[in-house]
């Protein structure tokens, strides 16, 4: 199974549709989004040919974000715990760096996804990894736009600038 991995896309419709053609051409079974889609325009072209999974950042106040997501996929609020291909899932926004470093080190998830610092991490602790795909480009963290495939059968992670 392979699960795509985006964040912090802050209603930037172009790395959007790019993020969704690179998860369709990867042949993406489900995709995540660690948060700050923003507003509900920019989650639609999410309703694409995989499940979609969404948790809220700390610059999603969009009312009918929820909605919109829901009318396609599954908003899950500030956190979610997934079961995919018998692998464990956590999905958090990481607004609070300890609050991260809790779910990677508790031994209870095989990923620890996140999303805030607009920073690429694929880091392995114990049975644990922990993936942050990066997000739109801004000063002090990564210059380009980044998402990761997972393949769940073998704990590959792939990142791709788009």
């Amino acid at each position: 199974m392979k699960l795509g991995v985006v964040s912090d896309t802050h209603d930037n419709l172009d790395y959007v549709e790019a993020a969704v053609s690179h998860f369709e051409s990867e042949g993406a079974d489900v995709v995540v989004h660690c948060g700050d889609i923003v507003a509900p325009f920019s989650a639609a072209p999410f309703d694409a040919d995989f499940d979609f999974h969404a948790v809220r950042g700390n610059n999603d106040g969009e009312w009918a974000l929820r909605e919109a997501v829901e009318s396609f996929g599954t908003y899950h609020d500030d956190f979610a715990h997934l079961t995919l291909d018998g692998q464990e899932i956590a999905v958090y926004h990481g607004t609070e760096a300890g609050l991260v470093d809790a779910l990677v080190e508790s031994g209870s998830y095989d990923f620890v996804l996140r999303g805030h610092t607009h920073e690429r991490v694929v880091e392995h602790r114990g049975k644990t990894t922990h993936i942050n795909p990066g997000g739109l480009p801004i000063p002090g963290a990564d210059d380009e736009f980044h998402v990761a495939i997972v393949d769940l059968d073998t704990g590959n992670v792939a990142s791709r600038s788009l």
